[in-house]
């Protein structure tokens, strides 16, 4: 069983991360700045409408959950005071000889604490996966079919987000197969430990998703408020509203299995 349970997060996770990548770079590498909309609409109804409402939906203490989301918030923002302060000395055209797409890099905090939420979300997706296997096997074949459907949009939303950040195609593709081990991880914790790793879910849940949140309304949304005529701002709602339906319908599908 637990060789089952390595391969199902594994592949997932490779076939995801890669799928993901494959559609960032050939179809959205030359739109990354007006992509940072439909991240945002995938961010956002991720966790607001999927995770969030899973974590809340179980027996954990409602109370506990929303202090998990406000310490979520306030060590991502943290995180990000802390990269400020060490990085945002020097900017392109300071005299440093910075090289070019220097600014985006600094401007692109959120690049690294995507990672962070994305590889506990991903440690979450391996635990479900080992709960389904103990389950019934089939059933975990099928709930490693369903987080493969459902992590190739938010992949996606992540290339755009470490893409706008100033990460290489390689970079992006090589941090988010390393964050995609952490499934596997999870489906060891929750094949050994069960029990205790069910428990916890709820609580990774609303750490991961008080990331996205804070990703989208921190650091994305204020980079879109930029571009404020109308002509700018119609695709950017289109953008955003596409995300939520993409999430949305994949969301569906997997309830209905």
């Amino acid at each position: 069983m637990l060789v089952s349970i390595l391969l199902a997060t594994t592949i997932a996770g490779v076939l995801s991360i890669t799928a993901a990548a494959l559609f960032s770079f050939s179809l959205l590498s030359r739109m990354v700045e007006r992509m940072v909309s439909l991240s945002v609409g995938i961010l956002l109804s991720t966790s607001l409408l999927h995770a969030l409402p899973e974590a809340f939906e179980s027996d954990a203490d409602t109370h506990t959950l929303f202090a998990t989301l406000l310490a979520g918030l306030l060590a991502f923002f943290l995180l990000e005071k802390f990269a400020i302060l060490r990085h945002s000395h020097h900017y392109e055209g300071d005299g440093h000889a910075h090289e070019h797409g220097h600014d985006a890099h600094e401007a692109g905090k959120a690049g690294w604490m995507i990672l962070v939420g994305d590889g506990l979300h991903n440690f979450t997706d391996g635990i479900l996966i080992a709960a389904a296997f103990l389950a019934d096997p089939k059933l975990g074949l099928v709930t490693a079919l369903a987080i493969i459907a459902h992590e190739i949009p938010q992949e996606i939303g992540d290339f755009i987000v470490l893409l706008n950040a100033g990460f290489s195609k390689a970079r992006a593709y090589l941090y988010n197969l390393l964050c995609s081990l952490m499934a596997v991880i999870g489906g060891v914790v929750g094949y050994l430990t069960l029990e205790r790793g069910m428990q916890w879910i709820p609580y990774v849940l609303v750490f991961a998703s008080s990331g996205f949140i804070y990703i989208a309304v921190s650091d994305l949304m204020p980079q879109m408020q930029r571009r404020a005529t109308v002509r700018e701002t119609i695709p950017q709602v289109l953008l955003i509203t596409l995300g939520v339906v993409i999430v949305l319908i994949l969301n569906s599908r997997t309830h209905a299995h």
